[in-house]
């Protein structure tokens, strides 16, 4: 790049003193005097001619004084006779011919063309490239062909079912006749389906370094411009280039940029990406068959791509790639792990269990994660602290350790934090505590975090008023601890969520024994100018004064609920609130010790005189100090 800027500079100075050159006076010689032939004839009588240049009928010639002159002498023979007997140096050559020379010919038309060739230049950095103007609408798919760092099957892991479709493909170009002798016909094209991160892209990259056959890949952006007809002409290209090189693979990363649902603009269809729609679905399901090309594309928004797109005969393999299960996690794990020193105390299975929803990408960012922080701590391997360090740095963000919080702050903190997690631990239905803090972390002053056993896929009643109960311990115990008049604005959070879960379950999960089984206000989603709107379902008065009274219902009980749980468990709350503000972090079951086995936590490589501090603190809270493992 800094070669191309460097000639493109040259090549304008070139032409600013091309341009100087052609404007300047080419006469930059001593000035001449023109005088008549009888000045010059009296001049030679006196003697004060020196020295004259005779060129035809042209004389030059320089006076006794250093002035020169020239003058136009008629045909006069005697002239140089004349010029002979003064004494004066005499120069004579033929008169120039009129045709300029070759040379002079380039040099006078030399800035002209300087100027047409920067212009062209130019035309073809604006044209993006290859083939300038005549070349604009090729296709800029790029053929792939990956030397060092292949990627195969065997580096995608989590998502066997989407595998094992896309290897049948594989396994079609391979070998065509076993699946033809059978009547079969592999698919024309595949959609790939899934939240972003879940692997789309990586595994079409191990699809071309599986498949021993040509491989091109192309962004669905690349196909519009701003000119009406350039993307559907690198689309004709791109299927051209398909064909040349069949059997192969067309990969179209990011889909929905050009194949949106048709109809939703103005203009009559006439723009620019309902065009290329329209020759994307001729060139995949037309007249002209296209044998032996495969088309593989990728979206994390199928519902707003056009049904003719997605329909048999096109895109007839939809497959869905969804975030991984706890398997498919440690799967994940294990590919990741290779790549980073690890001790023996890490364990993959602990890891998957503690990321629920986590895609393959974010089990990526935290393995990364976890060596970045053991390397700023000048280790040599990653352990199992570093890891959990990682994970609570993705889900809950950075420790803010330089917020400065008052006493009374962190005592707040401290209750509101553990009122969560006392209504958790006496929840039978509640998740397991994973970790309770009081130190800022993202946006939140303190956070409990609970992680369930298992993936779960469907949620009960039991399991979703739990949750509600939870998120109104905080604003509880802050209530029971410093008075109504002192609770804060942090329970914000925690009431919009109770607040969303209590309206699913009325208006989606139809959970309300007054309203019954039925959807209400279901959001519609309806297409315009290229984009999702979401309208309202229009819902009666009466019928919306009952779903709020519900939803009423429902946080009031959970909070009566919670407010039950800590005013029996009043101890249990002051106990952890206390040991959060000692030790600011606890674990799940160092909560459950100090709870339910009435033991203090105990940390390692802890200094004889703070543990000495924190046992004499922890006994005046009537705790017993827990034996070393």
């Amino acid at each position: 790049m800094n070669y191309k800027n460097l000639m493109m500079w040259s090549v304008i100075v070139l032409l600013i003193v091309g341009l100087f050159q052609l404007y300047q006076n080419p006469k930059h010689s001593i000035t001449s005097d023109k005088v008549p032939f009888s000045s010059f004839l009296k001049n030679l009588e006196e003697n004060r001619v020196i020295e004259v240049e005779i060129k035809g009928n042209e004389i030059k010639g320089v006076l006794s004084d250093g002035t020169a002159f020239n003058t136009y002498a008629p045909n006069d023979p005697n002239l140089v006779e004349k010029l002979s007997s003064k004494g004066v140096n005499i120069t004579a050559s033929p008169q120039d011919d009129k045709m300029p020379s070759l040379l002079g010919i380039l040099l006078s038309w030399f800035p002209m063309l300087l100027l047409i060739g920067v212009w062209i230049f130019f035309m073809r950095q604006m044209q993006g490239g290859k083939g300038g103007a005549m070349g604009f609408g090729r296709s800029k798919a790029k053929l792939l062909s990956e030397a060092r760092g292949k990627v195969t099957f065997n580096d995608v892991a989590g998502i066997d079912e989407a595998k094992e479709e896309v290897e049948e493909m594989v396994e079609f170009l391979k070998d065509p006749r076993k699946f033809r002798k059978l009547g079969g016909k592999i698919p024309k094209g595949a959609l790939l389906i899934g939240p972003p991160g879940t692997g789309k892209t990586l595994l079409a990259r191990a699809i071309a370094g599986e498949a021993d056959v040509p491989f091109f890949t192309i962004s669905g952006s690349d196909f519009v411009e701003m000119f009406v007809g350039v993307g559907a002409s690198r689309v004709r290209d791109m299927m051209e280039q398909g064909k040349k090189n069949a059997p192969c693979i067309i990969f179209i990363d990011e889909i929905d940029a050009v194949g949106r649902s048709r109809g939703a603009g103005l203009g009559g269809g006439n723009d620019e990406r309902e065009q290329t729609l329209n020759q994307l679905l001729v060139e995949m399901d037309g007249f002209d068959t296209n044998e032996g090309v495969i088309i593989i594309a990728a979206t994390n928004r199928p519902d707003v791509l056009d049904p003719a797109l997605i329909r048999p005969g096109r895109f007839d393999r939809q497959v869905v790639i969804p975030n991984p299960d706890i398997v498919g996690r440690e799967a994940i794990l294990k590919i990741h792990i290779k790549k980073i020193n690890t001790g023996p105390d890490v364990k993959l299975r602990t890891i998957a269990r503690g990321t629920p929803g986590f895609s393959g990408a974010d089990l990526a960012n935290l393995t990364n994660e976890a060596a970045l922080l053991a390397a700023r701590k000048n280790k040599r391997i990653v352990t199992m602290a570093d890891v959990e360090e990682a994970k609570d740095k993705v889900m809950m963000g950075a420790e803010r350790r330089s917020m400065v919080m008052t006493e009374e702050d962190k005592k707040l903190t401290a209750y509101h934090e553990g009122g969560h997690a006392i209504v958790a631990l006496n929840e039978k239905a509640s998740d397991p505590i994973h970790k309770a803090t009081i130190i800022p972390r993202g946006r939140a002053l303190g956070v409990v975090w609970t992680l369930p056993e298992r993936d779960k896929y469907s949620h009960t009643r039991e399991y979703l008023e739990a949750n509600i109960s939870k998120a109104m311990g905080g604003r509880v115990a802050e209530e029971l601890i410093f008075g109504h008049a002192k609770v804060t604005s942090g329970a914000s959070s925690d009431i919009q969520m109770a607040t969303k879960l209590a309206k699913d379950m009325v208006t989606k999960f139809g959970m309300s024994e007054k309203l019954g089984p039925l959807t209400y206000g279901e959001n519609e989603d309806e297409v315009f100018l290229g984009r999702s709107i979401t309208r309202q379902q229009h819902i009666s008065e009466e019928t919306a004064k009952k779903v709020d009274f519900e939803i009423k219902r429902i946080v009031d009980e959970g909070y009566q609920k919670a407010k039950k749980i800590l005013t029996e468990k009043i101890d249990d709350l002051h106990k952890l609130a206390k040991v959060l503000i000692l030790y600011e972090t606890l674990s799940g079951d160092e909560i459950n010790d100090l709870i339910i086995k009435n033991t203090q936590p105990k940390r390692e490589n802890e200094k004889d005189e703070e543990t000495k501090e924190e046992s004499s603190s922890l006994g005046s809270l009537g705790l017993k100090p827990k034996p070393a493992v």
